[in-house]
């Protein structure tokens, strides 16, 4: 029984002949690039469109043979219990459902909430420019004692 990469071939065929085996190149025709072994930081969520699933539903609905529902889930990746959902939500008339929904708590925004972050990104331009007023007065006071020019003292509020 012939092997070739590690694996048996049936009887009565030949393992072919490369140009590695052939040369003697240790790799044995291993010379094409190896894939990207770094894994994703964090797995990205699959989405699904509206008119994606009611696609495949339709599909899925269509195939009445053995095996079809399953040959139409391998094709597109998913999963029964994908089928299972959006059957109920179709079946319930949600077609807002069968949408892709925003995961976690809804945030409550408010008109207060945003008066409120507009006057503390005010406050914080405000403040960072008498922070350079300042530095500027004092620059001044410094270079008026060196001229030997007496500043005038202001009065702090």
């Amino acid at each position: 029984m012939a092997k070739v990469n590690g694996s048996a071939l049936p009887a009565g065929q030949a393992a072919p002949l490369s140009a590695d085996t052939v040369s003697g190149n240790p790799e044995g025709g291993r010379g094409a690039p190896r894939p990207n072994p770094e894994v994703v930081a964090r797995a990205k969520r699959r989405g699904f469109t509206a008119a994606f699933k009611q696609e495949v539903l339709a599909e899925a609905d269509a195939a009445r043979a053995s095996g079809g529902i399953g040959a139409v889930l391998r094709r597109h990746g998913l999963y029964s219990s994908h089928l299972t959902k959006w059957r109920q939500e179709r079946s319930a008339g949600i077609l807002e459902g069968l949408t892709p929904q925003k995961r976690g708590p809804k945030t409550k925004v408010t008109a207060a909430m945003l008066e409120n972050q507009k006057l503390q990104r005010e406050n914080e331009r405000l403040t960072e420019q008498l922070r350079k007023a300042e530095i500027v007065i004092d620059v001044q006071k410094k270079v008026a004692a060196l001229l030997g020019r007496p500043f005038p003292q202001t009065e702090m509020l």
